[in-house]
């Protein structure tokens, strides 16, 4: 099987203002909108897509109609901390403080008007008990 792409669809209870949330602070620009679904691609790269689906919407299997539960999505960016600088001035809430982690990343997280999580990271070099569990190829520099 050859997959031709990937991306995360966000079910939530009211699809317009999450993708507008999108737009105006990740810099994602609508592709394909209705009333039920938006599906969203990054302005300055289209690899990086993310949807917006009304979660009761009739395409949904009846057993798993509602929100989007147990979701993180992680943004790896070049500069965590100018980003940080402008959400929260922003006024997004930020539920994990700007930090280094010993596994190899300095970040922080918000969330999305429905509750979604977003990790905002900027990949940096682990510390070595964290080294040696990474390919040498995904180290981060």
């Amino acid at each position: 099987m050859r997959i031709t792409s990937y991306y995360p669809v966000l079910m939530v209870q009211e699809v317009a203002p999450i993708a507008a949330f999108y737009v105006s602070h990740f810099d994602f620009r609508p592709l394909f909108e209705t009333d039920w679904y938006v599906h969203l691609q990054k302005s300055d790269d289209p690899s990086v897509n993310l949807a917006v689906l009304q979660g009761d919407h009739v395409t949904i299997p009846e057993p798993a109609r509602g929100r989007a539960g147990g979701v993180l999505l992680n943004f790896e960016v070049d500069n965590v901390d100018a980003v940080h600088a402008r959400l929260v001035a922003e006024g997004l809430p930020i539920l994990l403080a700007l930090r280094n982690e010993t596994f190899g990343q300095r970040h922080f997280i918000t969330a999305d008007p429905s509750g979604v999580l977003i990790d905002v990271i900027t990949p940096i070099p682990p510390d070595e008990a964290y080294t040696a569990q990474f390919r040498p190829e995904a180290l981060p520099k």
